[in-house]
């Protein structure tokens, strides 16, 4: 079934001089939506002949719900790893516009099979940006235009998984996850509640990516990492009832509960990751 609002956009956005590819991620792209998720809409171009953002704004125009309240930022402006992109409303739909260098995603997948990572601090990812999430980007992503076949070349070089990556993933994250325990033990004493509640988490989004690497498996972000994870082949036994129990026991102060259920979690994934 062809979807109006993809039918629409598409042909406004490959026009635009410099895009090089148009595709769409998150969760309409991995299939999992629901009816109020945002169109989340990649817009790929070359380091050496970026799009004029002039040009994608007068693109999406005549097509915007309320052009007064939409942004649309120039290539950067959003960082190293964000880059830029635009929030939108179109035929009453979010629509969140994302620019990505297809030459440094290149490079970040080149990268990655050498078993070479960044892990950043990034608003909108409450545990890290890591490199790896531009890899999962493109594996997951539907090319919606894709003439010079840019992005099927980039999901080509992800085929297979690359093993420097999965060692680089459990080296970098599998000790925090006890670490991170440790630190929420020591501020029990204090009744720090923010504290304690960002070091289970943290300890909770490293045991994701540690299980996600083991298995294969390319993390797009925080969001569902752990539901992702229990659904895997090689996961802790019963993951997701466990993660419960450990917020449940939160929610009623059983901090020592919640870390104890914690560091069991801990000790399957060292003893699947082979640690």
């Amino acid at each position: 079934m062809i979807d109006p609002l993809i039918e629409l956009l598409v042909p406004a956005l490959s026009a635009v001089p410099g895009i090089d590819a148009v595709v769409l991620g998150g969760s309409r792209a991995r299939g999992d939506a629901t009816a109020e998720s945002d169109y989340d809409i990649g817009l790929y171009f070359r380091a050496d002949a970026p799009f004029d953002v002039r040009d994608l704004r007068e693109a999406v125009a005549p097509h915007l719900d309320a052009p007064d309240e939409a942004t649309i930022t120039e290539i950067g402006e959003w960082g190293r790893w964000i880059v830029g992109g635009g929030w939108l409303r179109i035929g009453g739909q979010a629509v969140d516009l994302l620019y990505r260098d297809a030459d440094r995603v290149a490079a970040v997948i080149d990268e990655a099979g050498q078993g070479i990572l960044s892990v950043d601090y990034q608003p909108g990812h409450p545990h890290c940006f890591v490199s790896s999430i531009w890899l999962a980007e493109i594996h997951h992503c539907l090319p919606l235009a894709d003439p010079n076949a840019t992005i099927a070349r980039l999901k080509q070089s992800l085929v297979p998984y690359p093993p420097a990556l999965r060692r680089a993933l459990i080296e970098r994250f599998s000790w925090e996850i006890d670490f991170a325990a440790g630190n929420a033990a020591k501020a029990i004493s204090r009744n720090d509640r923010s504290y304690i509640a960002g070091s289970i988490f943290r300890a909770l989004a490293c045991a994701a990516q540690v299980i996600a690497a083991i298995n294969g498996v390319y993390v797009m972000n925080e969001k569902g990492a752990l539901r992702l994870a229990g659904a895997l082949p090689v996961t802790p036994a019963d993951l997701p009832r466990r993660v419960d129990a450990i917020w449940d026991r939160f929610a009623l102060q059983d901090y020592q509960g919640s870390l104890e259920t914690l560091s069991a979690i801990a000790r399957d994934v060292r003893r699947l990751a082979g640690a």
